[in-house]
């Protein structure tokens, strides 16, 4: 990539931020290209620069990963600490993402850029059931985690049911919100696959991460 290219990439890089708080105020579909470049304040032309059209742009902007939050993960993945330990932590990470969906952009992206919502649902399992693959391959070495326990499978139904619950109606069918039902599925898989030794370890620390939820709700 030439320098030219790379400025021009990294200028692209700092418009993200604004452009995906824009979507989140005012929806997809309400903005036109001409109402971004003038709240972003500078002309289509420009904004034309770097990228192809609107589809591009939604593209663009939802497969971007903030640098902020991936870092995040990655000093998680790296910590010194039992598996049990680490997935606790990565639950945090996870609640604060959940709390950052759009209900509304996920129904447009859904039904205005299927093709963009399939890549961008795709890329986040993939990243999520090799985390899960990596997590419980420590704890089964730990004893924390059974031994005879299919990764593969166990991984698959943990994230697809947590996409299952995330497009349902369950939340108004139960009266109760997202967060609680994450709470209750991450429960459950800890449970389905820990030894005894396990299960004594989570309990002893499950009360901070019902803690950490509570207060940053």
């Amino acid at each position: 990539m030439t320098d030219a290219s790379t400025s021009s990439y990294d200028r692209f890089l700092e418009l993200v931020p604004p452009i995906k708080e824009l979507f989140y105020a005012y929806g997809l579909k309400s903005l036109s290209m001409d109402d971004l470049s003038r709240h972003l304040g500078i002309s289509k032309k420009t904004l034309y620069q770097f990228v192809k059209n609107k589809e591009d742009l939604v593209e663009k902007v939802f497969l971007y990963e903030d640098p902020k939050t991936m870092e995040l993960g990655r000093r998680v993945a790296l910590e010194d600490c039992n598996a049990i330990e680490k997935l606790l932590n990565i639950s945090k990470l996870a609640y604060d993402e959940i709390k950052k969906i759009n209900p509304m952009i996920r129904f447009e992206m859904e039904k205005y850029y299927h093709a963009t919502w399939e890549k961008i649902m795709m890329k986040k399992k993939q990243y999520v059931v090799e985390g899960m693959k990596l997590n419980m391959e420590q704890g089964i070495k730990e004893k924390l985690y059974r031994s005879d326990v299919n990764i593969d499978l166990m991984a698959s139904i943990y994230l697809n049911t947590f996409i299952e619950l995330h497009h349902s109606d369950i939340c108004k069918i139960l009266d109760v919100n997202f967060v609680q039902l994450f709470e209750v599925l991450f429960e459950n898989h800890i449970r389905a696959i820990s030894t005894p030794d396990g299960l004594a370890y989570f309990e002893s620390r499950k009360a901070e991460i019902l803690e950490y939820i509570k207060n940053n709700k």
